[in-house]
């Protein structure tokens, strides 16, 4: 294999010839080869908009030469077009701080940048991964930066997939508004609801958990680019912060700006925590819907089987015409994963000591990866679960009509000790309380039917 030498302060080592990365990040994967799992794409676009809003800052304050910078820039967005991805091998469980990524990012952009102006890779007297590409910035601002910036960018197809699950439950609780069935507390027969009653709350605990994240990823626009190493923004020129986070807010589309105080912006990833820790609120929401729904179709014959959950595939590989809830399933062992990148997220947030996090690429991945998975299921248990959801009336129906719990809505006419018993009566000889009261002559039919209307079951004024 063709080989190319570079230099870095611990010696030289040989690089393949055609690669774009160089020295630092060929130490840095023969150091951690942990996972195999190289930075997600948004992680890349977005430290790669960091360096591009960086060069044309610095060229504006007159510190890089505008020959070095336009072609940094030019390889900033052949990157952003998609170009160079196998270049960036660094695995997400890397050197503290991510120092091995951010120079992965500046030897895949200096390299490419010297093919641009005609010379070979390597030559960083031209183009230096540190001196130009990494000019006015250092690993400890430029990494939260990013973390920032690309978990803004993989919310915002979340946020689309919650908003048309929310649509979807609520469509759900239209439809089936008139259906009467037995509500349930601890597990046990409770006054009625409707079928609408219980989609609809699904759906307002979901849009409510995405309001919540819309609100807290308002957090995430306070950057620390400009603070260098340790947020005293030594090596940049006065003027850099403010034009480069400007350019970097234009380039994304986000209301960026910088941080009150750099010190804790390198300090501190509570705003991406608040981010995380709502990541895991929407969870613990979606494991609770998911196992409903597997309870609420559980049988079809030993279970409540009210409603009838779409089938996607064969459930077993021994019991012929079995059916499982896998949509529902799936969804609990996303969520549950969820949950448990918060946990990392929340580890790697409190372990910042003095005036820096060096966790931050376990942030990083962690919220990226949840984020993803969500993003990438969620849309799926749409169109393939809830959309297809049926309420078998009938069932629920016949549990109604034998819920010894309607026995409350006579407490207001006979007291509540006197309906106690009648609950109990019907309970055991297995009749509907309508039965029993009729049989004991404690109300008339006419009576029975204004207790027993739909409007006065679920207090419709």
């Amino acid at each position: 294999m063709a080989t190319r030498k570079e230099i870095d302060p611990l010696g030289e080592r040989e690089i393949p010839i055609d690669a774009y990365f160089g020295i630092q990040t060929l130490r840095a994967t023969e150091n951690f080869p942990v996972s195999g799992i190289k930075a997600p794409i948004q992680f890349v676009n977005a430290y790669v908009l960091i360096k591009k809003a960086a060069a044309i800052a610095n060229m504006q304050v007159g510190w890089l030469d505008k020959t070095v910078g336009e072609a940094v820039v030019a390889a900033c967005d052949e990157v952003l077009a998609g170009r160079f991805r196998d270049q960036f091998v660094v695995d997400v469980f890397q050197a503290g701080a991510g120092t091995s990524f951010n120079m992965n990012v500046n030897e895949v952009l200096a390299n490419r940048a010297l093919e641009l102006l005609g010379k070979a890779k390597g030559g960083y007297k031209v183009v230096s991964p540190n001196d130009h590409v990494n000019m006015g910035q250092s690993t400890n601002d430029t990494y939260p930066t990013a973390l920032h910036v690309a978990v803004l960018m993989a919310l915002q197809p979340l946020f689309l997939a919650l908003d048309d699950l929310a649509g979807a439950f609520r469509e759900l609780g239209e439809k089936n508004a008139h259906v009467l069935k037995s509500g349930r507390t601890h597990l046990q027969d409770a006054v009625p609801v409707t079928v609408g009653q219980e989609f609809s709350a699904y759906g307002s605990a979901i849009e409510h958990a995405c309001v919540e994240l819309r609100k807290r990823q308002e957090n995430l626009y306070a950057v620390a680019l400009g603070g260098t190493a340790t947020g005293t923004g030594a090596n940049a020129h006065p003027d850099y912060k403010l034009i480069a986070i400007g350019e970097l807010a234009r380039l994304t589309g986000f209301p960026l700006k910088p941080a009150e105080n750099n010190f804790e912006a390198l300090q501190s990833h509570r705003a991406a925590q608040t981010v995380s820790s709502g990541l895991k609120e929407l969870a613990l929401e979606l494991i609770r819907i998911a196992n409903d729904l597997r309870l609420l179709a559980s049988g079809p014959t030993t279970g409540l089987n009210e409603i009838v959950l779409p089938p996607v595939q064969p459930g077993s590989s021994i019991m012929p015409g079995k059916v499982n809830p896998v949509m529902a399933e799936c969804l609990d062992m996303v969520a549950f994963q969820v949950v448990g990148c918060d946990a990392a997220v929340g580890l790697a947030v409190q372990a910042g000591q003095l005036e820096l996090n060096v966790m931050t690429p376990a942030i990083a991945y962690n919220m990226l990866f949840a984020i993803q998975i969500l993003a990438n299921y969620l849309p799926v248990f749409t169109e393939k679960c809830v959309r297809g959801i049926t309420v078998d009336e009938r069932r629920c129906e016949q549990y109604l009509e034998k819920n010894p719990s309607l026995a409350t809505l006579l407490a207001p006419k006979i007291g509540y000790l006197e309906a106690a018993k009648i609950a109990k009566q019907a309970q055991a000889e297995n009749r509907s309380v309508r039965e029993v009261v009729l049989e004991r002559g404690l109300l008339s039919r006419d009576e029975l039917e204004k207790v027993f209307s739909r409007k006065n079951l679920l207090n419709e004024q």
